[in-house]
């Protein structure tokens, strides 16, 4: 009589999601990065003797590389998966009469 098992899920190395304080040291590395670029271009735009359009390039860096660089800190992990499953099933639902909290 041959038993049938339920196959395990096998997690490999390459699968695995960085740590949370690597992640976190990747994004302030970036937006330092991108803050360094816009002190750079900040700079640039008021000491060197460049063209108008050149000028107003170096002005644009300085004046979007924050956002760009806030929105790139602010971006969820890379290939993170939402934690929160709406159709679990082992989760119960407040009841009704007890939703609202008392004083």
């Amino acid at each position: 009589m041959r038993k049938w098992h339920r196959r395990q899920q096998v997690h490999q190395v390459t699968n695995a999601q960085p740590s949370l304080s690597e992640d976190i040291g990747r994004r302030e590395r970036n937006y330092l990065i991108k803050m360094g670029i816009r002190l750079l271009c900040l700079v640039l735009a008021f000491t060197v003797p460049a063209p108008l359009p050149v000028r107003l390039l170096l002005f644009a860096g300085a004046i979007f590389l924050p956002y760009v660089a806030v929105i790139g800190a602010n971006a969820p992990r890379r290939g993170a998966e939402s934690t929160f499953d709406i159709t679990d099933d082992s989760q119960n639902e407040i009841p009704r009469h007890r939703r609202e909290i008392g004083s």
